[in-house]
């Protein structure tokens, strides 16, 4: 039998598969493996230890650049478009990666008989469900779920899915068309520039810290019971709210397509039961030790 002991990560240079790298070295002794097209993902992400390789490509290419897949005992699914309005922009960047080149992971793990770890977004799941249909981005990720249902059906396919919630901290993206709402908050704190709002600014987010976010997709995959898992915030924030927490100015952008107006916290998605975890730290004491740092 070959000794799977190995773990790959797509986004592994990206802001959530670089802290998860920072978790199993932490906990674990396996060796990791990250592919990332460095679309979003950054080499100043980049974790220095003897047991990271980093390979550069695109997720539909997985098969070719993978020579040894029965050494990899899970693949983190992380490597997709994570934007909502930006996949309005770039509809057809977002099916490529979150579409066809989900699907050539789906597959390399289904041929190999390797576990999946799969990402999928609170986006589809507000609005009693219609919320799946948005925008691209929230298309693409519930079609995806699709998918894994009838996977698990057909093949007895394998896998966990964890249901992010807007996460923030270290290493998130603070500059360009894929930055996160306290990434940008905070870039434009230390510029001294008025923080961007997009309208009405009372749309609400369950904001869930990198930290807690990790820990529970390192539960579940130690776990290893084919669930579905949720980790939010017990507590939404308006965006408006958020940003008056910075105490700086505030500037008002116009409405955006695909714009949710809550983080829903749903029971089931299609016939999985959704155990829902809830983070420790507080976005106030985050935003408040981020002011003392920068002032």
């Amino acid at each position: 039998m070959p000794n799977k002991n190995k773990i790959l990560i797509t986004g592994g240079a990206g802001f959530v598969g670089s802290n998860l790298i920072k978790l199993f070295l932490k906990k674990t002794k396996h060796k990791i493996i990250s592919i990332d097209n460095y679309s979003s993902g950054q080499k100043s992400n980049h974790i220095k230890s003897p047991r990271v390789k980093y390979i550069k490509g695109d997720t539909i290419n997985i098969s070719k650049l993978l020579k040894n897949p029965n050494q990899i005992k899970t693949v983190f699914h992380f490597g997709e478009f994570a934007r909502i309005y930006q996949s309005f922009l770039n509809m057809n960047e977002c099916i490529d990666s979150n579409s066809i080149g989900s699907n050539a992971v789906f597959n390399f793990c289904l041929k190999n008989k390797i576990k999946l770890v799969y990402s999928a977004t609170s986006a589809s799941l507000g609005n009693k469900g219609k919320d799946k249909n948005l925008s691209p981005y929230a298309f693409s990720k519930s079609k995806n779920l699709e998918l894994l249902e009838n996977l698990k059906k057909w093949y007895n396919f394998k896998y966990e899915v964890i249901y992010f919630y807007n996460v923030y901290g270290p290493f998130q993206i603070c500059k360009g068309q894929m930055s996160t709402v306290i990434g940008i908050f905070e870039d434009h704190y230390k510029r001294g520039k008025p923080l961007p709002l997009v309208k009405p600014g009372s749309q609400t987010r369950r904001f869930t810290h990198i930290d807690d976010t990790v820990n529970i997709c390192y539960l579940a995959w130690k776990k290893n019971l084919c669930r579905h898992y949720s980790i939010a915030n017990k507590k939404s924030y308006s965006l408006r709210e958020v940003a008056k927490m910075f105490k700086s100015k505030i500037k008002l952008l116009p409405k955006r397509p695909g714009e949710r107006y809550a983080s829903a916290l749903t029971d089931k998605n299609l016939s999985n039961k959704i155990y829902k975890y809830f983070g420790k730290i507080n976005l106030k004491d985050y935003i408040s030790e981020f002011i003392s740092n920068n002032s």
